[in-house]
């Protein structure tokens, strides 16, 4: 199995970003229904193909979908090039809902089974036990804590913690996030870098919504100096606005993205990693499809 290499293009020039900027778009090959919740394979089959007659005997989450005829899935929505509803032709994108498409498809779901449900980071663990979803697919990071609630596949993808601020800020060289010192940072409540940022810099102050996309209007407005995520969010935030954001500084954290899943469920557990060791080809052609003109370089992690 491959290991994960370091990501490169920290600090990615602008022509990366206009890139990205046409693989958002908002025109995905994997469209939605017009509701936003299902919609058809949208050419994607060529990725991967709905299995038929699967079976995980010692499943309760797996036994729940083929009782409900369907899959439910948790998902971010704001994040461009990862998991994002088009407010305007309600077609949702990016690598996390690829990946969510491609676990469904391996269960025997095809995309008009799925039904994608976006959960604010605060409150994914107590969806995945409350049963609202069967699995969750959204930057969610694997650490000890959440551990203790759910249990996770993957990991699947390998960032780290960035910083977002203004072209304009002044703001261009961060060594360290003490470097923020008496600035104001925004991020999602809950996430794992406002939380770092809450436990080990105190001088910082902290702004929180329960979506990106408000710190990152707050950004815009010059509400405050810095939105900090996992770098591959915050890519995404500034390929949309090339000409008033970019990221600056390194990684400062390892994040490991995990699929969520019930506590206890090691049937599914042990299929999704599967579908990852042996997936590395459509692992790779996901990947290509959404994030491939980032200019972000990285293998596909070995799983845990």
């Amino acid at each position: 199995m491959r290991r994960t290499r370091a990501l490169a293009g920290i600090g990615i020039a602008a022509t990366a970003l206009l890139a990205l900027t046409a693989c958002n778009s908002g025109t995905p090959s994997t469209p939605g229904s017009d509701s936003g919740d299902s919609g058809d394979n949208g050419g994607d089959s060529a990725i991967w193909e709905v299995a038929s007659d699967v079976s995980l005997d010692g499943s309760p989450t797996f036994e729940k979908m083929q009782k409900n005829g369907g899959v439910t899935v948790g998902v971010k929505e704001d994040q461009p090039g990862l998991g994002y509803l088009d407010p305007t032709t309600n077609e949702r994108s990016g690598f996390d809902v690829d990946i969510a498409r491609w676990i469904a498809a391996s269960l025997g779901f095809d995309e008009d089974k799925i039904t994608y449900k976006p959960i604010a980071s605060a409150n994914r663990e107590q969806a995945i036990k409350n049963g609202d979803v069967d699995y969750y697919v959204g930057t969610y990071s694997i650490t000890d804590k959440r551990k203790q609630d759910i249990d996770f596949a993957g990991p699947y993808f390998i960032t780290g913690q960035g910083l977002l601020v203004r072209q304009d800020s002044g703001i261009d060289d961060v060594k360290d996030l003490s470097d923020l010192n008496g600035k104001t940072v925004c991020s999602a409540t809950g996430s794992t870098p406002i939380q770092n940022i809450k436990a080990n810099y105190p001088e910082i102050k902290t702004k929180e919504y329960d979506i990106y996309s408000g710190c990152v209007e707050d950004l815009l407005s010059g509400s405050v100096d810095a939105v900090t995520t996992d770098q591959a969010i915050l890519i995404g935030y500034a390929a949309q606005h090339p000409d008033e954001l970019k990221i600056v500084g390194g990684l400062f954290t390892e994040e490991r993205y995990g699929v969520g899943i019930p506590k206890g469920d090691e049937v599914l557990k042990d299929h999704i990693n599967t579908l990852f060791t042996d997936g590395h080809d459509i692992w790779q052609k996901i990947f290509d499809k959404n994030l491939g003109k980032s200019g972000i370089k990285v293998d596909q992690p070995e799983v845990d």
